[in-house]
């Protein structure tokens, strides 16, 4: 069941793990890059497709998930739901070209925390980022 409550595990001055699941190379040093500049946020991980994408989450357990919809083989929905089905409770941010509100109504129904148009929102996902570095119990914007 999905909650508006922060499940966020708080370790002290770690900065908060970010895994990035997108499957273009572009995308993934453009957001590797913005996380670098952002103090308290920390790359542990990448993934261009479903299957390498839901392992390495399932072993880094990373606070934030940065899911892109269109992946190859599985979607990034697919991804979505099997991390949900594990109980894992990271923070899921929905960063997308594809924000068609039947996506948008399915991830929510997910449990998915925020979902972003690479497009019209990026810099509101940037600002996202930064709220969460300094208070990861921060969750105020609306899917």
């Amino acid at each position: 069941m999905h909650s508006d409550t922060a499940h966020v595990r708080i370790r002290g001055d770690e900065a908060m793990k970010i895994f990035i699941v997108d499957d273009s190379a572009i995308v993934v040093e453009r957001l590797k890059t913005i996380i670098e500049e952002i103090e308290g946020l920390e790359h542990v991980g990448s993934a261009a497709n479903a299957r390498d994408a839901v392992e390495s989450i399932l072993s880094l357990t990373p606070d934030i998930v940065i899911l892109d919809i269109r992946l190859s083989g599985e979607n990034g929905i697919s991804v979505l739901e099997r991390i949900k089905k594990e109980q894992l409770t990271p923070i899921t941010i929905m960063l997308t070209n594809y924000p068609y509100p039947q996506y948008r109504k399915k991830c929510r129904e997910l449990g998915s925390d925020y979902f972003f148009d690479k497009v019209t929102d990026f810099e509101e996902f940037v600002t996202l980022l930064r709220r969460l570095a300094r208070d990861p119990s921060q969750r105020e914007l609306p899917l």
